[in-house]
């Protein structure tokens, strides 16, 4: 499989394929194929998908010619990210996968921290990818890296918070200060990865970005 990734705000990745190769994504990625691609929807298996309110489906995409075609679109303003799994696991934000070979194994990750469980929202649900391929990821936003050493910790908003190499813990703790929690607007708990590994921050959410086009939204006057 070979790729290109075009495009902003809205990136896609346009796949080309050899006869017999797959892809897998979940509903709605797919923007165009060539017609020599067949499509079949699976189960994804696991209650824990439909607990974190992913889908339980899947739909994958196979060749039925070389030099076959297939791109998967963004929902959100920002990147698609080409990653190599074969270096290792990476754990995401539930809604980060976009499309990948059939390699690759995409599982339900539950943080074993029972505060991230608890406060931590999306950040307690997450997606594990996983095996010996290409995975296409989104970003919302631009993308920030950091590499954390051994105990190193950085204090991220939660939406913030991209993925994470398997070896990175993840908790949630309270911002500190009665005044900074009520007035601060930076909300009650912030996120703390701790190292070893990589981290992937995002530079935009989708909970901010509608927060900041309420002001310019129509409000009905009630009369119909």
């Amino acid at each position: 499989m070979k790729f290109e990734i075009t495009g902003t705000p809205f990136p896609v990745v346009e796949c080309s394929m050899e006869r017999g190769e797959e892809m897998i994504t979940e509903g709605g990625s797919m923007v165009w194929m060539s017609n020599d691609i067949e499509m079949h929807t699976t189960g994804a298996g696991g209650l824990g998908r439909l607990f974190s309110g992913e889908s339980i489906f899947k739909n994958i995409y196979t060749a039925r010619a070389d030099g076959s075609y297939i791109a998967f679109g963004a929902s959100f303003p920002g990147r698609i990210i080409a990653l190599d799994l074969r270096n290792g696991s990476w754990i995401f934000q539930k809604g980060s996968f976009l499309a990948s070979e059939s390699s690759v194994e995409l599982s339900t990750y539950f943080n074993k921290k029972l505060s991230s469980g608890l406060f931590g929202g999306e950040g307690f649900i997450m997606q594990k990818l996983s095996g010996n391929g290409i995975a296409f990821v989104e970003i919302d936003g631009s993308l920030v890296e950091r590499q954390l050493g051994r105990g190193e910790q950085i204090v991220v908003d939660t939406g913030n918070v991209a993925g994470f190499t398997e070896g990175v813990t993840m908790d949630i703790v309270p911002v500190k200060g009665l005044k900074n929690k009520l007035l601060g607007g930076e909300g009650l708990f912030n996120t703390v990865l701790t190292g070893p590994g990589t981290v992937w921050l995002q530079t935009m959410t989708i909970p901010n970005l509608a927060k900041s086009l309420i002001p310019y939204l129509p409000v009905s006057s009630g009369n119909n």
